[in-house]
């Protein structure tokens, strides 16, 4: 956890929404010199914040609003500070909440050096990461599709389809197999979604091939040399990660990544594990499935993770495996080397 404590003349917190933010303004000294409501209007704010923004610091709360004012915020040279929300609530939650509470509590946060922070992504990459998350969302909607006809095929106990249904080829007559017209009308319509879908993300993919170029094809395509890491899975984990820079150890990355388990301490007794939702989910993903793909086809790094499994389990085998993938990665960009797999299969 990082917080900022940089000090400045003047600091504002924001309890920003979409269409209103209350805005509180402390001075060095913590008495407050603004505090009003107003609309979610950078003409506004600019109004309520010029006779104090000679040495003004910004912050808010990482909530889905933030864009726009971590943008004109650069815009106008003023610092941004992005709060991690879920910290923030550990820190100032009370008894009493409402916007005016929250924004001068997020203002004398930062005036104390206790925000803490969360990584405010550049706009040069941001929409392009959307975009990848949009797609996976949409990948995941695909597959609901076709779990949900193989599911139908069950509940009216029929015969099995005999095919995958991830292919075209492989759908074009199934849904003759379905004889009550209305449950085929329902697997019509899943059918046509699933074609759609399939030419959207068809394109969607190429063009965010050539983005993931463009920004940095030496790491796009050091991370096409893990087995297992395909374009998709390069893309996101290039996206999400933006700069490795950023994470100056190996143990702030993998942590970040949700590859490790934090154990929760005190008095120096552990119960139990903590903090299952901080970090990155999609990094998260992106490493639990190129594991799954590494093993395919790959008859070493299956009887590794066998030897693993029979000593912690198979789930736990792969959340290893993920792990070391992570750490392989980690490795990889900050000496830009191509993936070893020799090396690599000596850590399992």
């Amino acid at each position: 956890m990082r917080f900022y404590n940089t000090t400045h003349q003047h600091y504002c917190g924001i309890d920003l929404h979409a269409k209103s933010m209350y805005v509180c303004i402390i001075n060095h000294d913590g008495k407050t010199v603004l505090h009003c409501n107003m609309k979610t209007e950078p003409e506004h704010l600019a109004t309520a914040i010029e006779p104090y923004r000679q040495d003004l610091v910004i912050s808010v709360e990482c909530l889905f609003t933030w864009y726009w004012l971590a943008d004109w915020c650069a815009k106008e040279n003023i610092p941004f500070v992005l709060g991690h929300a879920l910290y923030m609530k550990a820190i100032h939650g009370g008894k009493a909440k409402n916007d005016r509470i929250d924004s001068e509590k997020i203002a004398r946060l930062l005036k104390a050096g206790m925000v803490p922070q969360a990584y405010a992504y550049p706009a040069k990459m941001r929409a392009t990461r959307d975009l990848l998350r949009r797609r996976i969302g949409f990948a995941r909607q695909r597959a609901d599709l076709i779990a949900h006809i193989q599911n139908t095929v069950s509940q009216y106990n029929l015969p099995p389809l005999g095919v995958r249904l991830g292919r075209k080829k492989d759908r074009l007559d199934i849904a003759d197999h379905f004889p009550d017209p209305v449950v085929r009308q329902m697997v019509e319509l899943d059918l046509n979604v699933i074609d759609h879908l399939d030419e959207q993300l068809r394109v969607l993919e190429q063009d965010l091939v050539l983005k993931a170029k463009a920004h940095d094809a030496g790491a796009y395509h050091l991370l096409r040399t893990v087995p297992g890491i395909g374009r998709i899975l390069a893309m996101v984990i290039l996206y999400e990660i933006e700069d490795i820079g950023r994470f100056p150890t190996l143990g702030q990355f993998v942590s970040y990544s949700r590859l490790v388990k934090c154990s929760r301490e005190s008095a120096g007794k552990k119960s139990g594990y903590s903090g299952k939702k901080i970090g990155n989910a999609y990094l998260k993903w992106a490493f639990s499935e190129a594991a799954v793909l590494f093993l395919r086809g790959n008859p070493p790094a299956q009887n590794a993770i066998a030897r693993l499994a029979s000593k912690h389990g198979k789930g736990k085998a792969l959340s290893i495996l993920a792990h070391r993938l992570g750490r392989a990665v980690y490795v990889m960009l900050n000496k830009r080397q191509p993936f070893d797999e020799e090396r690599f299969m000596k850590t399992l």
